[in-house]
């Protein structure tokens, strides 16, 4: 691969760029630096939203655009807005009624600074399987019951989290609902903690989504994009992406698609594939 081949670099953070610690390792940092010097484009592609995400981004010290909420919203490190595809409240409030038994795992995300950004009907179920995200986003939790009065205008998202049989409970009573064609459901999920995550966003709203959209106004073709994900919430983006790349810690599902494998993220797996595929050299 000639390393003028690929113009747009968009990586997923959690389970790929970072480490199981959350730690961005100085090879991967490198790497990230000869690609751009490169001058290929830094994307972050994120289930993350976007304040969440913004730390990661400053830490590359790179101007890059974000991808959060997975593909919900396109946002520069800078502040500059680019797109957003918001859930329509009336959409989210047929869901929190349909879900009615799983709406203390419910988590509302809206596109706000402060302590009303994550909104919460209560805490429990949601504090035994993601304690230290509860704990990191304190700040910007507030907690409204019913959730429901929360609605006062479109979300970013809804999310469901919690351990994987219990959201596997969720998948099937989301399968029943009568709103399917107004709604995209997005899985992220580590069975190594029993966390399984459902992201509820608008229709037709992905990753995959969000990059086609971004690469097709910039005159950017599909061949000449590389993406480097771990999860089911990285298909689309990677089905998108002329160069997809899987790490080594991936679900299995994405590792039989045919899609170049690298390293995990315990072995700076973004690291090695920039080097192998952009055929950059760098050092740490």
């Amino acid at each position: 691969m000639n390393r003028h081949a690929i113009r747009l670099l968009a990586l997923d953070i959690d389970g790929t760029l970072l480490d199981p610690q959350s730690k961005l390792s100085a090879e991967n940092l490198s790497a990230l630096h000869a690609a751009h010097a490169a001058g290929v484009e830094i994307m972050l592609a994120t289930g993350r939203r976007h304040d969440f995400a913004l730390p990661v981004a400053h830490e590359i010290g790179i101007p890059a655009w974000l991808i959060s909420s997975n593909g919900a919203l396109i946002r520069s490190s800078s502040g500059q807005d680019f797109y957003s595809d918001r859930l329509p409240a009336e959409t989210a409030a047929k869901l929190i009624r349909h879900m009615y038994e799983f709406r203390s795992h419910a988590v509302l995300t809206l596109d706000r600074k402060g302590n009303n950004a994550l909104i919460l009907e209560r805490f429990e179920e949601l504090h035994r399987s993601i304690a230290r995200w509860i704990e990191i986003n304190s700040a910007f939790i507030q907690y409204i019951s019913p959730l429901e009065d929360a609605l006062v205008e479109d979300p970013i998202q809804a999310m469901y989290c919690g351990r994987v049989a219990r959201m596997a409970e969720a998948q099937q009573r989301l399968s029943q609902a009568n709103f399917l064609d107004e709604i995209t459901i997005m899985k992220t999920q580590y069975d190594h903690r029993d966390l399984c995550i459902l992201d509820i966003l608008n229709c037709a709203c992905s990753k995959g989504h969000a990059l086609r959209r971004w690469a097709e106004h910039h005159g950017i073709p599909r061949e000449r994009i590389m993406a480097i994900g771990d999860n089911y919430n990285d298909l689309e983006m990677l089905e998108f992406a002329g160069v997809p790349v899987v790490m080594g810690n991936a679900s299995v599902e994405l590792k039989q698609n045919g899609w170049k494998v690298t390293a995990s993220n315990t072995e700076d797996g973004v690291a090695r594939a920039v080097e192998e595929v952009l055929g950059l050299a760098f050092s740490s």
